[in-house]
C-alpha cells in the first residue's frame, strides 16, 4: 500500500519531524495540533529545518520548496478523515493516547492505519481503542526525526501481517531502516538505554564523579557523541521519568525506578533543554 494521505497529530518537535519524512515520501501530510498557534509553530519549525538542509547541501531548494506545500496544519481532527495512514507524536501518556485513539476511532475509515510514535507504551492498549486493532501498530522514531535513520515498527498481537508490511514499506520511502520489534516496553532501544541513564543519575548521586566527568568519560572511553547527562537533558527529565516508570511497571526490576535524584529535578521544573536548565544550563 502507498500513502498519498498522512496525518500527523501533535505539534511537538516529533510531530514537525515525522510531517517532514512523511511528505519527502511524496505524500501529502495534514498536521493536527490543538491551537493555531501551534500549528503555526510546526510549520516555522519545518521551514526553519528545510532551510539548514539546504545551506548544508543536503537537500535542494526546489526539494525543499516541494516538501513545503505539501504540509498544511489543522485544528480540527476531522479534517484528517482522508488519510491513508495516521501517525500520532502526542504526549507518553497513556490515558492521553487512549483518549486520541478513541477519537480517532469517530473519524477514520476502516481501512486507516493509525500508528503510535510511543517509545515505551504499551501498543496493544491503544489498538484495543480502535474498531479495527488489526490496522494498528508502533512506528517510533527517533529525535531528531529527519537526521536519525533508525525506525522500530512495533507489532501488537492484534496487528496484521498487512499492517507491518505495509508501514515498512512507508518507513523504507521515508529513507529510514526499519527495524521490527515486538509489542514489549521500551522495545530495543529505550530498553538498554534508560538504565544507562538511570545508572548515569545513580552515580551521580552516589558522588562517585561530577556530572562533567561521567559524561566526559561515555564520551571518550566508549565513543558516545553526548554523555548520558548531556542526552538526559536532550530527551527532558519528565520524559525520562516517564519511561523509566514504564519500564518498571512491566518488568518489575529495580534498576528501571528511576533514582530519587531524577524526580526531584522533575518536581523542580528542571527538565531539560526544554525548561532551560537540567543538569546543564540552556538560553531560553
Amino acid at each position: 500500500m502507498s500513502f498519498g494521505n498522512i496525518g500527523v497529530v501533535g505539534s511537538g518537535i516529533m510531530g514537525s519531524g515525522v510531517a517532514e519524512v512523511a511528505a519527502s515520501t511524496g505524500a501529502f501530510v495534514i498536521v493536527r495540533s490543538r491551537s493555531t498557534s501551534s500549528a503555526d509553530a510546526v510549520l516555522a519549525s519545518l521551514e526553519q529545518s528545510l532551510a539548514k538542509q539546504v545551506e548544508k547541501e543536503k537537500r535542494s531548494a526546489e526539494d525543499a520548496d516541494a516538501i513545503r506545500r505539501r504540509v498544511s496544519v489543522t485544528t480540527d481532527l476531522a479534517d484528517l478523515a482522508d488519510c491513508d495512514l495516521i501517525i500520532e507524536t502526542v504526549v507518553e501518556d497513556l490515558d492521553v493516547k487512549k483518549e486520541l485513539f478513541r477519537a480517532l476511532d469517530a473519524v477514520v475509515s476502516p481501512t486507516t492505519i493509525v500508528a503510535t510514535c510511543t517509545s515505551t507504551l504499551a501498543v496493544i492498549e491503544l489498538a484495543m481503542q480502535i474498531s479495527h486493532p488489526e490496522r494498528v501498530c508502533g512506528v517510533h522514531f527517533f529525535n531528531p526525526v529527519p537526521a536519525m535513520a533508525l525506525v522500530e515498527v512495533v507489532r501488537p498481537l492484534s496487528a496484521s501481517d498487512e499492517t507491518i508490511t505495509s508501514v515498512t514499506e512507508f518507513v523504507l520511502a521515508c529513507n529510514k531502516e526499519p527495524i521490527e520489534v515486538k509489542d514489549q516496553a521500551g522495545f530495543i532501544v529505550n530498553a538498554l538505554l534508560f538504565p544507562y541513564l538511570n545508572n548515569a543519575a545513580r552515580l551521580l548521586e552516589g558522588g562517585v564523579a561530577s556530572k562533567e566527568g561521567i559524561d566526559a568519560a561515555m564520551k571518550g572511553g566508549c565513543g558516545f557523541p553526548l554523555g548520558p547527562f548531556a542526552l538526559l537533558d536532550l530527551v527532558g527529565l519528565d520524559t525520562s521519568v516517564a519511561i523509566l516508570d514504564a519500564l518498571h511497571a512491566e518488568f518489575a526490576e529495580s534498576n528501571y525506578a528511576p533514582v530519587p535524584l531524577l524526580r526531584r529535578m522533575v518536581s523542580a521544573g528542571m527538565l531539560g533543554r526544554k525548561s532551560g536548565a537540567g543538569f546543564y544550563q540552556y538560553r531560553k
